[in-house]
């Protein structure tokens, strides 16, 4: 893994928004830490909006037509979770679980849904705990799709950490944890803790409205 950077000045529109964060109690070590995680998270959000693990395995099993990512990310839902506690709201899974996993709007779960119903990757069931609610569950082939790119994915995940150290290991898993749980509750907390900053800025914005 890299080594940490040195500290390094901060110029520009960046020394500007340095600024502005110091006023607000944040200091520059902790704007330079935010800066490059920003940067690495831009990088992160482009491989992930392009599914580059998830097309990779749809292509090495040749079932790029038979589904596409949007689809595979609805039978992971369904999907009974591998090691994903933050699954586990409901034993049985129904649309509006599906949409709450993926934070989706439940018309589109819906029709995602649908979509696999109609390749016989999943099907509805009457649940067994009340005969009024209707759930969704995988198809012998729509877990099987899931079982083989999830192993792809942990082959190729475990193959790239198997050359980090364990201290490496012991330091990024719980942080990573931490910040994946902050992010959770991230906007609420903005405006409540920066409520007069927004304020001010919101003042701001609005001179530079467009008069309609």
């Amino acid at each position: 893994m890299p080594a940490p950077q040195e500290d390094k000045a901060i110029t520009g529109c960046t020394k500007e928004l340095a600024d502005f964060l110091e006023k607000a109690g944040i200091d520059h070590r902790s704007t330079e830490a935010a800066l490059d995680i920003d940067a690495s998270l831009q990088q992160w959000r482009r491989r992930i909006g392009k599914r580059e693990l998830g097309t990779a395995a749809l292509d090495a099993f040749g079932i790029s037509e038979e589904i596409d990512q949007a689809q595979l990310d609805v039978l992971f839902a369904i999907a009974k979770p591998v090691n994903e506690a933050w699954y586990e709201d409901e034993d049985e899974t129904m649309v509006s679980t599906i949409a709450a996993r993926l934070r989706i709007d439940p018309s589109r779960a819906s029709r995602l849904v649908s979509d696999l119903i109609a390749k016989s990757l999943a099907q509805r069931s009457v649940s067994q705990r009340d005969a009024r609610r209707t759930i969704v569950e995988l198809t012998e082939r729509g877990e099987a799709i899931v079982n083989v790119v999830r192993r792809f994915k942990f082959l190729v995940l475990g193959e790239f950490l198997s050359s980090w150290t364990d201290d490496e290991i012991a330091a990024f898993v719980p942080l990573m944890a931490r910040f994946v749980a902050w992010t959770d509750d991230s906007g609420r907390m903005g405006r409540e803790r920066f409520a007069e900053e927004i304020a001010e800025m919101s003042t701001d914005l609005k001179k530079t409205a467009i008069a309609s």
